[in-house]
């Protein structure tokens, strides 16, 4: 495993643990937008999440955990929604707040640390988690969903969209429908409605992007 570069330690969050995403790569989230678009930095939004959006999937306020450069979060707003979007990168926040000011939609970007989504202080009927979660290690899903919890609304929905280990060409972190279930427990106050196999676009696996599950998750 890499050693924790300088890029690493140069963190807004005092104290932040590297993910293991950061800790494989030996890059900061941040840095991963430095020199130009990040893998998954596609410049519009997750067809996943457009078909969504359509159907109407979306309800109330809406969180957008690890949005990114703002296409996901940009593109429900933009039907009428108040969305945060927020991530850890702060050169992100700057290129979606950009966006949003080009594009004329109203949308609200928040640094915040995707383990402490309690710190907020608000709460959301709709959370997306659009190609995140998938970034965590099973150690770490834990805390991660816990984090969730705190701020998703008793009744509201989770969306989960993350690479799949089902089919050729994965992407670099896989997770499993039974990963899935274990992280979203009913002991943990959770309902997993449905988990259906779906695509991830990035920069690197083709028109087609690599295969993914879609995962409709209720706070109970």
């Amino acid at each position: 495993m890499p050693e924790r570069s300088e890029t690493l330690a140069d963190d807004p969050f005092s104290g932040r643990r590297p993910t293991s995403h950061e800790r494989m790569t030996g890059q900061s989230w941040d840095a991963s937008y430095h020199d130009g678009p990040a893998p998954w930095d596609i410049g519009r939004p997750q067809p996943a999440i457009v078909r969504l959006a359509a159907e109407g999937g979306f309800a109330g306020a809406v969180l957008d955990a690890g949005c990114g450069t703002g296409e996901n979060t940009l593109h429900v707003a933009s039907h009428g929604f108040s969305v945060l979007g927020v991530d850890v990168a702060e050169t992100a926040l700057a290129i979606a707040r950009e966006n949003a000011a080009g594009r004329g939609i109203a949308a609200e970007f928040a640094i915040a640390d995707a383990f402490q989504l309690g710190r907020l202080g608000r709460r959301f009927e709709t959370v997306l988690d659009c190609g995140l979660l998938h970034t965590f290690d099973a150690d770490e899903r834990p805390g991660y969903v816990a984090s969730l919890a705190s701020v998703t609304e008793r009744g509201g929905t989770v969306y989960v969209l993350c690479f799949s280990d089902q089919g050729p060409g994965t992407g670099p972190h896989p997770v499993s429908r039974e990963e899935l279930r274990a992280a979203f427990t009913p002991e943990g106050g959770w309902n997993i409605a449905a988990i259906e196999p779906d695509r991830v676009l990035t920069r690197f696996h083709g028109d087609d992007g690599a295969p993914a599950w879609f995962a409709t998750i209720e706070r109970i």
